[in-house]
């Protein structure tokens, strides 16, 4: 796969139930973040597009798994995003039943993307949602988004607090990103491949 020139991505299904989950068998790679950390200009600028996902001015608007096609080689899979004020305590029961049905069932889940805001120290939502991939045994890439924002003589600052703050372990990743300088992009793609074809060795 070039993922310089991806020629196909599209949104398969937004499922709400394992009933509706794709049954391609493709490697599936599970993003979740805080409601406003980029999710949406994440997933756009890795593949190349300005409006496969769509960006809300409403947080925590996504209340579905969103599986994203890439290439007919991988699954991108976009889960509601948390920490959003707004969600009720029986929004939130559903989500996290939604979340365990995807995480304890589905063989095809092989990695997952923590988004962070770089700019601010991790929110007691993320390092729930850490949590939650250690014990689910889902590896673990850490992308601090919106690097633009930062100094770069600040980077190890805010990389350290990072780290420090989710307890992030010697073999999960972690990388800088940025949908506007497009920073991190290919050190991301490089690294999913990379452990794609890993774990399909394995």
């Amino acid at each position: 796969m070039n993922s310089n020139k991806i020629d196909y991505a599209e949104i398969t299904i937004s499922a709400v139930s394992p009933t509706q989950y794709p049954e391609d068998g493709l490697p599936e790679i599970v993003l979740a973040g805080r409601s406003n950390v980029g999710k949406s200009s994440f997933i756009n600028t890795m593949v190349n597009r300005k409006k496969l996902a769509r960006t809300s001015g409403k947080p925590g608007k996504t209340r579905t798994l969103n599986f994203f096609n890439i290439e007919n080689e991988l699954f991108f899979v976009d889960v509601p995003g948390y920490g959003y004020a707004k969600a009720s305590n029986a929004e939130q029961e559903k989500w996290g039943r939604m979340m365990e049905d995807y995480f304890s069932t589905r063989e095809e889940l092989v990695l997952g993307i923590l988004l962070v805001d770089f700019r601010h120290e991790p929110s007691e939502h993320d390092v729930l949602m850490y949590d939650f991939y250690k014990h689910y045994d889902v590896p673990v890439f850490v992308v601090a988004t919106k690097s633009d924002k930062i100094k770069k003589s600040k980077y190890n600052k805010h990389e350290s607090l990072i780290r420090k703050t989710l307890k992030i372990s010697s073999e999960d990743q972690f990388f800088t990103f940025s949908s506007f300088t497009r920073e991190g992009r290919q050190e991301v793609w490089d690294a999913i491949l990379a452990y794609i074809s890993k774990d399909e060795k394995a």
